[in-house]
């Protein structure tokens, strides 16, 4: 049984010495890589064969999954001296490096890289009776968007302000870096630096605190940077503009007043106006008439004469006429209507209607005149 132990041994190391003289990989290239997205990087995995390894080539690279209850993912095979890109999410952007991978090369290149292409990759070389394999992690990162520059806060002399500096885009970890490119270039004494967050906090500001300044984000994969122009101005004088508001107030009230005093008069005065032309005038008495003066001098000239042609022969048509020219007197008026005696039963005359009684200060206003008629009988005759 003391013999039995050691010729095992030999055996398992005489195993194992011919398994090293067959299939090995060679350490090439770095085994953790980071790449920023739309760049190409090239995953290393080179192969030595052992003159007992006559089976045939496979080489295989996948996709190892993060979480062990699920399937690693074929991202290229090559077998039988041809190779199949068996993954649609890199298909025609992985290749081999060689054009006959059995040589030796079974590195890929990964072109337009993306952040879903971050994980670990593995190459695995068979050839019977010899396998080997080999892990590269691979980190997809995205470089900084160009920042944002800008100022939060009142940039008034004695002030706090805040100057911030954001990424939008951007793999981290990002740092951010400030720092003054005009006048003295250095940063004010105050101001209180956060790299992480891209802030720089200045308390009680000076004038010497304007200037230009740049920001520059940065990740493992590149940076970008921005340009501030920071201007502190003196604070503004708060008593001139309040006297400059009440004044500028009290002007309008003013004027508001003027018009609406204005406003008034005239609405008074032209219901003034309005007033005068609508009154009557009553102790004005109206123009006198010279026309009908002649006028009734003519009618009684007239009259006479006709008086005076009058005969026994003509004096009955004169009795049929009504006495229509006869101005009657105030006796007439205090005397009842009578009429007149018909010539003959056939014809009628209507005795005139009574005029009104006026009293003679009336007649005057109204622009009566009086006029001397002579006085007749009944039968038309001149008394």
């Amino acid at each position: 049984m003391e013999f039995v132990v050691p010729r095992f041994c030999c055996v398992i190391f005489a195993l194992m010495t011919g398994l090293a003289s067959g299939l090995e990989l060679a350490i090439t290239g770095p085994s953790t890589i980071e790449r920023a997205s739309g760049q190409t990087v090239k995953l290393e995995c080179q192969f030595t064969l052992g003159p007992d390894d006559l089976a045939p080539l496979d080489i295989e690279w996948s996709l190892l999954a993060s979480d062990n209850q699920k399937e690693d993912k074929v991202v290229i095979l090559y077998s039988g001296d041809r190779a199949f890109e068996d993954y649609p999410v890199m298909k025609g952007r992985v290749h081999f490096n060689s054009a006959d991978p059995k040589n030796g090369d079974a590195s890929i290149n990964l072109t337009g890289l993306r952040s879903t292409d971050t994980g670990t990759y593995q190459c695995k070389v068979k050839k019977a009776p010899g396998v080997r394999s080999r892990k590269i992690l691979l980190t997809v990162m995205e470089k900084p968007s160009r920042p944002r520059c800008y100022a939060e806060g009142p940039t008034e002399v004695g002030k706090d302000m805040m100057l911030r500096c954001v990424s939008a885009q951007g793999t981290n970890p990002l740092q951010y870096i400030w720092e003054k490119i005009s006048d003295s270039k250095l940063l004010p004494a105050s101001a209180v630096l956060d790299p992480v967050g891209g802030t720089v906090n200045v308390r009680n500001a000076s004038a010497s605190v304007s200037g230009t300044y740049r920001c520059r984000a940065k990740n493992l994969v590149g940076s970008e940077e921005c340009i501030l122009h920071l201007n502190v101005t003196p604070p503004p004088n708060t008593a001139g503009i309040i006297a400059g508001a009440i004044i500028g107030v009290l002007l309008f009230l003013i004027i508001l007043a003027v018009i609406l005093v204005c406003c008034c008069r005239a609405r008074q005065k032209k219901k003034y106006e309005k007033e005068i032309c609508n009154e009557i005038r009553e102790d004005v008495p109206p123009p006198k008439s010279r026309v009908s003066t002649a006028r009734s001098f003519t009618s009684v000239g007239s009259h006479r004469s006709s008086l005076g042609s009058m005969t026994p022969s003509n004096l009955h048509e004169y009795a049929l006429k009504p006495q229509y020219d006869k101005i009657p007197s105030s006796e007439d008026f205090d005397r009842p209507p009578s009429r007149a005696p018909m010539a003959t039963p056939i014809f009628t005359a209507p005795a005139p209607a009574p005029a009104p009684r006026v009293a003679g200060p009336n007649l005057s206003r109204m622009g009566g005149i009086a006029v001397m008629i002579p006085a007749q009988n009944r039968d038309g005759s001149i008394v």
